[in-house]
């Protein structure tokens, strides 16, 4: 294994104020009031578009728009609205020692991906940061994953793997070819990420090197 691909939101920060508040605010731009941020939890992983009209019924270009009423308040407030996982920085500082490179596939986008990985001080730890494009033309976890491979075209996709929390991050690994590894602390299921085909479980970041190794030996 070479390069390690970290998701976001659920898998190296807890980003659930930011977001949920910031759904709830573009909810309520529609007429639809939701006091419990938790049942708005759904929102955490997948491309927002697919959320709106999945979960509530929004046409396309209605979810468009509503992607934009959620980022007024996002952009603003929300993004900070978050934290690290213990021991997110000394694994990735340790991976970066060992010799991998480490890169980051979200389907947030790519902007907003760093300035919170420059809010916690890590961005210089990515040899790479890849997101989803505000134009909507890079979206799910399978165009984003993509685009690293067009980045990384010097890469074996033997020698890559993805970290995430969610069945969107194991589905797009299966869709590009990659092993993909879950961790138990996000906002995902991990019984289904498993029967999914998640090579295995972290519990602990500390640990996540060691999990790796263990199936590349």
């Amino acid at each position: 294994m070479k390069a390690i691909l970290f998701d976001l939101d659920g898998t190296l920060i807890d980003s659930s104020e930011g977001i949920t508040k910031s759904a709830q605010y573009a909810l309520a731009h529609y007429g639809i009031e939701e006091t419990d941020l938790k049942k708005l939890y759904f929102f955490i992983g997948p491309p927002l578009s697919v959320t709106f009209q999945t979960h509530y019924g929004f046409s396309e270009k209605k979810a468009y728009e509503a992607v934009q009423v959620y980022r007024e308040r996002y952009n603003k407030i929300g993004i900070f609205e978050c934290s690290l996982f213990p021991g997110v920085e000394t694994c990735i500082r340790k991976l970066k020692e060992s010799g991998y490179m480490i890169g980051m596939a979200s389907s947030k986008p790519e902007e907003s991906c760093k300035r919170i990985l420059d809010h916690f001080g890590i961005l210089d730890l990515f040899d790479d940061v890849v997101g989803a494009t505000f134009d909507g033309r890079i979206d799910k976890k399978e165009e984003v994953l993509n685009e690293v491979m067009r980045r990384w075209s010097d890469i074996p996709k033997d020698e890559m793997c993805l970290i995430g929390d969610t069945m969107f991050d194991v589905e797009g690994a299966n869709q590009v070819g990659i092993p993909c590894y879950a961790v138990s602390f996000g906002f995902g299921d991990v019984g289904k990420m498993l029967a999914a085909g998640a090579v295995d479980v972290c519990d602990d970041m500390k640990d996540l090197q060691s999990i790796i190794e263990k199936h590349c030996s």
